[in-house]
């Protein structure tokens, strides 16, 4: 926006010249607009033949559909990255003077997530060849119709994030929708992967370490028994069991991003000492205090899980914990404060493979 001069000087009508310029910027909106493209195919035909002659139909990713590739791509990442419902999509689009129903933006969804089922798949491969792979899994609540009330299904995460040990290979997350919690969806789910397995104490897991798959338990879970403990009674043990894994992820912290040989080293020479000295520390306090204290629970939790606790020292490209898939996780939690639930199993499938897209998208730094 230019501002002109005078043309004379304002106090005296003298000539003026120029001296420079200064310059003011603001920071503008202009809202987001819609605009219909109509593809016009001249019809032609032959005055020998009679045939008619025209340019094919455009391909679109809806056939017959109403909505391009832009409005499609907008309703999903407003759903399912900016966690935003159809219902509240409908009603800013209808403030433009858009009327969309929300069961065609239901349908959109739907047909666009069938539309990118090749990519989720490629993602979901790429995620199986990891060396190492983070997993987890939180409730969806589901319509149930003819209960006239929601079941609760689950949504798995599976990601594969190899830069702590200086992996080259793309990070990226693969989502799964399955209606119940048994262990044979994680384990089909999981059936090309043959890694080192980062995830809670899950007991659906236990037949993938049965047939090659390596265990790698989480400090953070076994962290947090501690700190609960600690946080409701203030225990000096527990503080004390607190302090001790602290000093663990210290180390960690400096090795982060190196390659496993160096990782590896720094474990053995640094940590496996206060490994040994936490693990006689454990041994002497769960005989000293009661069994059927929260704390002996505590102790208990990770006494069991001691030996995939301490993969670190065996592999370097172990993880003292899960917190990659628990980052993961974080998008699906707000967004179910929004969408509140998925109307079937179908949706929680669509939900799960738009996940795919838009969270590796996000893991590398691109605009979903």
């Amino acid at each position: 926006v230019e501002h002109a001069a005078p043309c004379a000087c304002p106090k005296c009508g003298g000539t003026l010249r120029a001296l420079g310029e200064d310059v003011t910027e603001v920071l503008d909106y202009v809202p987001g607009s819609f605009r219909v493209i109509r593809h016009v195919r001249p019809k032609l035909s032959c005055r020998s033949c009679e045939s008619i002659a025209q340019a094919p139909v455009p391909s679109l990713p809806i056939e017959r559909g109403l909505a391009g590739p832009g409005l499609l791509s907008h309703v999903l990442v407003a759903k399912y990255c900016d966690h935003l419902p159809l219902y509240r999509q409908a009603e800013i689009y209808a403030r433009t003077g858009i009327d969309l129903d929300r069961s065609t933006l239901a349908g959109w969804v739907g047909q666009t997530a069938a539309l990118v089922r090749p990519l989720v798949e490629a993602v979901g491969a790429h995620v199986m060849a990891a060396e190492r792979v983070h997993a987890d899994d939180t409730t969806v609540p589901v319509l149930d119709p003819g209960r006239g009330k929601t079941k609760t299904g689950r949504l798995w995460c599976y990601a594969r994030d190899d830069r702590p040990f200086a992996g080259k290979a793309a990070p990226a997350v693969l989502y799964c929708y399955s209606p119940d919690r048994k262990g044979e969806h994680p384990r089909a789910h999981l059936a090309p992967f043959r890694g080192i397995l980062q995830a809670d104490g899950y007991a659906g897991y236990a037949r993938l370490y049965d047939r090659g798959v390596t265990e790698a338990a989480c400090w953070a879970h076994a962290r947090r028994k501690f700190f609960d403990v600690h946080a409701a009674t203030q225990s000096p043990l527990a503080l004390e069991a607190l302090q001790r894994i602290a000093a663990l992820y210290a180390i960690e912290a400096t090795i982060r991003g190196q390659p496993p040989d160096a990782r590896l080293a720094v474990r053995q020479a640094q940590s496996a000492p206060l490994f040994a000295d936490l693990r006689t520390w454990l041994d002497k306090t769960h005989a000293r205090i009661s069994g059927k204290s929260d704390l002996a629970g505590a102790i208990r939790y990770t006494l069991t899980r001691w030996e995939a606790l301490t993969l670190v020292l065996r592999d370097g490209r172990a993880c003292l914990d899960n917190n990659a898939a628990e980052r993961a996780m974080r998008p699906m939690t707000l967004g179910r404060k929004n969408w509140l639930f998925a109307g079937s199993d179908a949706g929680g499938e669509r939900a799960a493979a738009v996940y795919t897209l838009t969270e590796t998208a996000k893991l590398n730094a691109l605009d979903p």
